[in-house]
């Protein structure tokens, strides 16, 4: 199994993620998404908590990261994310994910 954050840094390398809760959302509704890492650090949790609600419709695999910043600097930015959408995983299984 490989950790969310080590997953989403090797996709960001082979593949492409959507970040940021509007762009995630949107890939969600679209149905583009392969797969969602919501933040637990997020304050209000109102920000992100219609995700897993709206993958779970989708049928698209949502998992938890505890820390916005650690997410940030896997996708390659120096910014705190409150969530990720995995577009194309490029060469990586999503079943591999903890």
């Amino acid at each position: 199994m490989v950790s969310v954050y080590d997953f989403v840094e090797k996709v960001v390398v082979s593949g492409k993620v959507d970040k940021g809760v509007n762009e995630v959302t949107k890939a969600v509704e679209r149905g583009v998404a392969k797969l969602v890492v919501v933040c637990e650090d997020v304050d209000p949790k109102e920000l992100v908590q219609h995700l897993p609600i709206l993958c779970e419709e989708k049928g698209i695999k949502c998992v938890k990261a505890d820390s916005k910043e650690k997410l940030g600097v896997s996708i390659g930015i120096n910014r705190p994310a409150a969530a990720v959408a995995v577009i194309d995983a490029g060469e990586l299984d999503i079943e591999t994910i903890e």
